[in-house]
């Protein structure tokens, strides 16, 4: 117990001295979002410095391996580093699908000269990874995929296509699934193959949503040459290496139901637009629905933690995840529900600085893709009756 408190004071004191005040504030838009990768353009010399000190304690991905570039901290540490950057408000140094998604697959499955090639370069944010699962008509059925690999030797050529690619048009690397043998069954003759995106014959193609905007693209490959050394584990064994990857995504997904979204919290806002009566929130309707929607927040995070705390260290959530990618899309969507109504008509303006370029109508439309993303909330609900509650077929 002292030596997490001894900790805790020396957190504390290092973000202190270390997070610049411009990286406690608030989100103003997408753009203070740090991605990074070989093209990203810093906002500012403040997020470029708060990256570097973070991945130089290996605190990007604080539960990682130090020798992968990691801070090697367990899970009591790793809580602690978390609270004292809420407790100042911090904002996270990257966003990164290397860190929340192909990061844990490559530790667990990975070859130890997969994980030196590209865990420390994925910690440093040097490297913006894309996700290559969904393809046209292989979305909720992902195992129906096409997009086949012919073997010549020591690789493959690609021939064939992905859809719903976010940040296809922005990534360096990209994770894969692929059909390596067609003539297996759909779930077996599968691989998981990591690849440049400037590979000869990758192309991407915008795609628009509802929203005006779109993290979304298309993906073609034409001839396009992988590496077999690029393949994470063994070849044809995709099928179970991209399950445990899609557990990761839908906790990364589940997690916006506890993410502030939007320039300012929920209830600051609320107290900007409908102002005070006596210390409360002037509309009633708007404070319960307010104080509900806060009170199922914390009910969440909470039990994420417990769950989370229940599983084995460095484990992911496993059938557990998929409730919480339900949940924490479903309170998502809430959230922005609320900012509308907190809004008013102001929140139906879509473009011009002082409506942030629509900040708000966007996002809510875009938090209706939540529930689609990473398997749609139907085939979530179905995992949790058979692998939770146990029920039948």
């Amino acid at each position: 117990m002292h030596e997490l408190k001894q900790f805790k004071s020396e957190v504390r004191a290092w973000l202190e001295a270390n997070c610049p005040e411009s990286m406690r504030q608030p989100y103003r838009s997408e753009v203070d979002v740090c991605w990074g990768g070989r093209n990203w353009k810093f906002q500012s010399d403040d997020q470029q410095a708060w990256l570097q000190r973070m991945a130089e304690k290996g605190w990007t991905a604080p539960s990682w391996p130090i020798r992968y570039g990691g801070g090697g901290l367990d899970r009591e540490h790793a809580k602690i580093l978390k609270q004292e950057l809420k407790r100042i408000n911090a904002r996270a140094p990257l966003y990164s699908f290397g860190i929340s998604m192909i990061g844990p697959a490559l530790l667990k499955y990975g070859s130890e000269e997969l994980k030196m090639q590209h865990l420390p370069p994925i910690v440093r944010g040097e490297i913006r990874w894309v996700q290559g699962y969904s393809e046209p008509n292989a979305g909720s059925d992902l195992a129906s995929l096409q997009a086949r690999a012919d073997d010549l030797g020591d690789h493959y050529i690609v021939n064939g296509s992905k859809i719903w690619t976010s940040y296809g048009d922005q990534g360096d690397w990209m994770f894969v699934l692929i059909r390596t043998d067609p003539q297996a069954p759909k779930h077996q003759g599968i691989s998981l193959i990591l690849f440049d995106m400037n590979t000869p014959g990758v192309t991407t193609r915008p795609i628009l949503l509802i929203s005006g905007k779109s993290p979304f693209t298309e993906t073609f490959f034409e001839n396009t040459r992988m590496e077999k050394n690029q393949v994470v584990g063994a070849p044809n064994q995709g099928w179970t290496i991209a399950k445990y990857l899609l557990t990761h995504e839908r906790e990364m997904i589940g997690e916006t139901g506890n993410l502030q979204s939007g320039a300012e919290l929920l209830s600051r806002v609320a107290v900007k637009k409908l102002g005070l009566d006596n210390g409360r929130l002037s509309n009633p309707v708007l404070r319960t629905d307010i104080a509900r929607f806060e009170i199922d927040e914390v009910c969440h995070q909470l039990t994420m933690e417990r769950a989370r705390d229940e599983a084995q260290a460095g484990a992911s959530l496993g059938p557990a995840a998929s409730m919480f990618k339900y949940y924490g899309t479903e309170l998502n969507k809430r959230r922005h529900e609320l900012l509308m109504a907190v809004g008013s008509h102001d929140a139906l303006v879509w473009a011009g600085t002082q409506s942030h370029d629509g900040l708000v109508p966007r996002l809510w439309l875009r938090s209706k893709g939540n529930s689609i993303e990473g398997g749609t909330s139907e085939i979530q609900l179905n995992i949790v009756a058979k692998r939770i509650l146990g029920l039948p077929g």
